[in-house]
């Protein structure tokens, strides 16, 4: 039977197992909140993302969630720095051309800011400039994806969220723990 782990990552914390970092500063990794032999994640978290990672023992459920060629939609909940104007947001949902070339477009809305579990470390907050929430679905998984796009606009990323995977979701999961799929 195909095990399926639902994990809320927090702030900090390498989607791997182990960390091949300097053991002078070992880092937090999976293996300190989940102690379950053969999962593995489908799919990556940078270390300063947070939400939802999966990981199961199913090879072809990995590719099927991880692989971009699979559509699987992402859904981020998005701090950014600054007040987005039309022209930003369009350019998002189109599709915006990185180095690595045109991302798909995306699906996007301005929310007000989402009742999450605080930060640690906090969001740097500064006084003279005003920041503001997306929802941001994407069918793709590049390297810092989302946070390259909203940079690409002018609006660099403060806090990442992934709060949705296809139909699985983060609800009911607090940061640090997890629960079967």
């Amino acid at each position: 039977m195909t095990r399926l782990i639902l994990f809320n990552k927090p702030h900090g914390v390498l989607s791997q197992f182990t960390d091949k970092g300097t053991e002078a500063s070992p880092r937090a990794t999976l293996s300190t909140y989940i102690d379950l032999p053969g999962v593995y994640p489908a799919g990556r978290l940078d270390r300063d993302s947070e939400g939802l990672l999966i990981l199961t023992d199913d090879g072809k459920l990995q590719v099927r969630i991880a692989d971009p060629r699979h559509k699987q939609p992402k859904t981020y909940l998005v701090q950014i720095e600054g007040l987005p104007d039309d022209d930003a947001l369009g350019a998002l949902a189109k599709g915006v051309t990185l180095r690595d070339g045109p991302t798909r477009p995306a699906e996007l809305r301005r929310i007000a800011p989402p009742d999450l579990w605080p930060r640690d470390p906090p969001v740097r907050y500064r006084k003279s400039v005003p920041d503001s929430w997306l929802e941001i679905t994407i069918t793709e998984g590049r390297n810092r994806q989302v946070r390259r796009m909203t940079a690409h606009v002018g609006h660099p990323t403060l806090r990442l969220v992934r709060w949705r995977i296809g139909n699985w979701s983060l609800d009911g999961i607090a940061p640090g723990t997890w629960r079967h799929g």
